[in-house]
């Protein structure tokens, strides 16, 4: 079984259940339409970074009150911002399937997730090979995630000109859309040391259903 698809069955909640034949091919089937829709682009930047004793931290100019964020970012000098969407096509299929089949619907919508995560993860190493020989990066963290607010998502859009160049935005209430699309802070460091802060190794509710293994 590849990583996407472990991933999507972990989205959809089964942990380590063993899945029915009958959502094994409803996986296999999401994944193949996604391909047919998915647009993927992703926009990055890199940004100094000034990381103090306290909970509030500089990127470029902008300024973050987050204790989860600092801790990642504890002993980087620079910060890659990251953006990136499957684009468009793959939300008008989520909606379609919303209509007309509310089962392959969830199952879409977790395969979606396992495509974003898989393209973040091989965009990431592109970056590190493309613009950061001899350095090291963190785990991508996210406004929304522990205490780094969603409000920020705006700041880092426009830092990034998300709209303009992979035509990401968000709506008011600060969600991004398309909806299968993802902002990032990126740590850089010198050294490469383990950063504790990374989704499910940071949190401490090990009975999670969603939870990696």
């Amino acid at each position: 079984m590849d990583i996407r698809t472990r991933e999507a069955i972990r989205y959809l909640g089964y942990g380590k259940h063993a899945i029915d034949e009958r959502t094994r091919r409803l996986i296999q089937d999401s994944f193949e339409e996604l391909e047919q829709v998915t647009d993927a682009k992703f926009v990055y930047r890199i940004f100094e970074v000034s990381v103090p004793d306290t909970d509030v931290l500089k990127i470029g100019k902008l300024e973050i009150k987050s204790k989860n964020l600092s801790k990642n970012l504890k002993g980087c000098h620079m910060a890659v911002l990251f953006g990136a969407t499957l684009g468009t096509g793959v939300d008008m299929l989520m909606k379609k399937y919303t209509i007309v089949d509310m089962t392959k619907a969830v199952v879409l919508q977790a395969c979606a997730a396992a495509v974003l995560e898989e393209y973040c993860d091989k965009m990431q190493k592109q970056i590190a090979l493309e613009a950061l020989e001899g350095l090291y990066l963190r785990p991508r963290f996210s406004p929304g995630y522990g205490d780094f607010s969603i409000l920020h998502q705006k700041e880092l859009l426009d830092m990034l000109e998300a709209p303009k160049k992979i035509g990401l935005t968000m709506t008011d209430g600060y969600m991004l859309t398309p909806t299968k699309s993802v902002t990032a802070v990126i740590g850089i460091s010198r050294e490469n040391s383990l950063c504790p802060v990374k989704g499910c190794e940071e949190c401490s509710k090990t009975d999670c259903v969603y939870r990696r293994s």
